[in-house]
């Protein structure tokens, strides 16, 4: 969509963070696997399948925070689904599509991208882009910022993934 037509309402933003010694190859299919969110992102306490087939886009995710002091009414959650997975590009996005987090409308994209030059040999970068309306209890600063810091610790994480020694 261009920018001309997204409604001045919206919310848009887009995150990076480099995966130094990790490459794109490496590195997809941890991202790629659209129910292991809680793997890797730092407050996602559970996440799994609900719908769909695995790999194929209307595969439909539930994300949840871990609860409060034991207490299940401060859960917060999400269910997201997968709208395309592109193996060649190396580039999923996503819609969230209930929630009690306060969106209304969120659409993202995650991409990996090579660092030096396109071959890879440094390692790559995780760019998360979104579009959203205004989310309640939030101002834009605040989310671009939470997204930003929650992307660096899922690329700290799985970057120790891809260069831990493998076993055969």
């Amino acid at each position: 969509m261009a920018e001309d037509q997204i409604p001045k309402s919206k919310w848009e933003g887009k995150a990076s963070a480099d995966l130094q010694g990790s490459s794109a190859e490496q590195v997809w299919p941890l991202l790629a696997d659209f129910c292991s969110l809680h793997k890797w992102f730092p407050d996602i306490a559970t996440c799994y399948q609900v719908d769909g087939v695995p790999g194929q886009p209307g595969l439909i995710r539930y994300c949840a925070r871990a609860p409060i002091d034991n207490d299940e009414s401060t859960i917060k959650w999400a269910k997201e689904k997968l709208l395309s997975l592109d193996p060649i590009q190396r580039c999923l996005s996503y819609e969230i599509i209930e929630s009690n987090l306060g969106f209304k409308s969120y659409v993202a994209v995650m991409q990996l991208v090579p660092i030096n030059g396109g071959d890879g040999s440094i390692g790559c970068k995780i760019e998360w882009s979104f579009v959203c309306d205004p989310i309640e209890g939030w101002g834009l600063n605040d989310f671009r910022s939470y997204l930003d810091s929650s992307l660096q610790l899922m690329a700290e994480k799985m970057m120790e993934h891809t260069l831990l020694p493998t076993t055969g």
